[in-house]
């Protein structure tokens, strides 16, 4: 039962955040539709994690180089998704009261992606080992 209240409580999250990107996006006195390319970036910073959870072993407690260019890459995409509403506010293509709703929209739904690895993400029971 506390896997469906983890699940529901991060769903009403990535609704939230997702809210607040279309706000930025939709509302009349902003009107551009240029925010929604953050999207892209939400799509691609779970990659990398994935990626490099298949790449190494975690039987040893050192350090993993795949595991350090996932959480490196990462961070640039986390990064670049703050930074293009910054960017496109400091060029004039948007306002900057769509820059804050973009932000707060990003700052909700990173910490949704990170939630739902820390509560989904150290389950995995499955090893090529009991082969």
């Amino acid at each position: 039962m506390a896997g469906i209240k983890a699940l529901v409580g991060l769903s009403f999250s990535g609704a939230l955040g997702l809210t607040f990107l279309l706000l930025g996006c939709a509302l009349e006195q902003f009107g551009v539709y240029w925010p929604l390319f953050v999207l892209i970036f939400y799509i691609l910073s779970p990659l990398p994690h994935f990626i490099a959870s298949r790449c190494g072993d975690d039987t040893d407690s050192s350090s993993n180089a795949c595991r350090e260019l996932a959480l490196f890459l990462t961070t640039g995409i986390v990064i670049s998704a703050f930074g293009l509403p910054i960017i496109l506010a400091r060029k004039e293509v948007i306002y900057w009261g769509a820059c804050g709703l973009v932000m707060a929209g990003n700052t909700v739904i990173f910490l949704t992606i990170l939630g739902f690895f820390l509560i989904f993400g150290g389950g995995d029971d499955f090893s090529w080992e009991q082969w």
